[in-house]
């Protein structure tokens, strides 16, 4: 019974945290505590377990006498974001690069195979959440108590820019993640041959890649869609 309550708890998890990171579930958005606790046969004090995980990790903000909302993406946390990033970044493959286990290494090298896979043949929400997961464990590797929760809600909103402005019939933007994959490449063997210089060197070469497709499309006479909003022109 409890093996069945864990599992359904971790299967909340990952439902809310995929559907943040896709844009299914919108920024802002309250959480319903009784559609949910329904869908997963789990009763409130687990789903509040979970709520409170995701809080931690800056998905969802917990609101007093006022329930989960899904956190909020506005202007303001695009510039917070533009200004941190590169920093955060840059210490966190440093780090990575020192500390790594070889666990760690394939596992990373395992998330990379599953973002070639999903460039190759998946939608937008699956190249989101592989790119996602490859991030994830380079903060894994970088094992550091004060960088993680900022690298952590870097990568929700990274995510959810992405699938704001993402144009799969764009050719630029086609180059752009075929070159990410490159650099996944190369980050991978900075990390496994410990080259901290060379990891946060290749940190700044991967922001600026991300960096300057994001600024294609959130120049005033480019933004067609409000943040967060998914373009109709993105697959499903």
């Amino acid at each position: 019974m409890k093996d069945a309550a864990k599992r359904r708890k971790a299967e909340l998890y990952e439902h809310l945290k995929q559907a943040i990171l896709t844009l299914q579930i919108r920024p802002g958005s309250d959480l319903d505590e009784t559609s949910l606790c329904d869908e997963f046969s789990l009763s409130r004090t687990p789903l509040r377990e979970v709520f409170r995980q995701l809080a931690g990790e800056g998905y969802v903000e917990l609101r007093e006498n006022r329930g989960a909302r899904v956190s909020e993406m506005s202007y303001t946390t695009l510039r917070d974001f533009f200004l941190a990033a590169p920093m955060v970044y840059g210490a966190i493959l440093r780090l990575a690069a020192n500390n790594a286990t070889p666990d760690q290494i394939e596992r990373l090298k395992q998330a990379q195979e599953a973002f070639k896979a999903a460039l190759r043949s998946g939608s937008g929400a699956d190249r989101a959440l592989a790119n996602n997961t490859f991030h994830e464990v380079t903060g894994e590797m970088a094992d550091n108590v004060f960088l993680l929760p900022s690298f952590h809600r870097l990568l929700i909103d990274h995510a959810r820019i992405g699938m704001t402005f993402y144009r799969p019939q764009n050719s630029d933007m086609a180059d752009n993640l075929t070159e990410a994959s490159r650099q996944h490449d190369a980050i991978i063997a900075a990390i496994e041959a410990g080259d901290e210089d060379e990891a946060g060197k290749l940190a700044v070469d991967h922001w600026n890649l991300s960096r300057d497709q994001i600024e294609m499309f959130v120049m005033p006479t480019a933004l067609d869609v409000p943040m967060g909003t998914v373009s109709r022109k993105h697959p499903a």
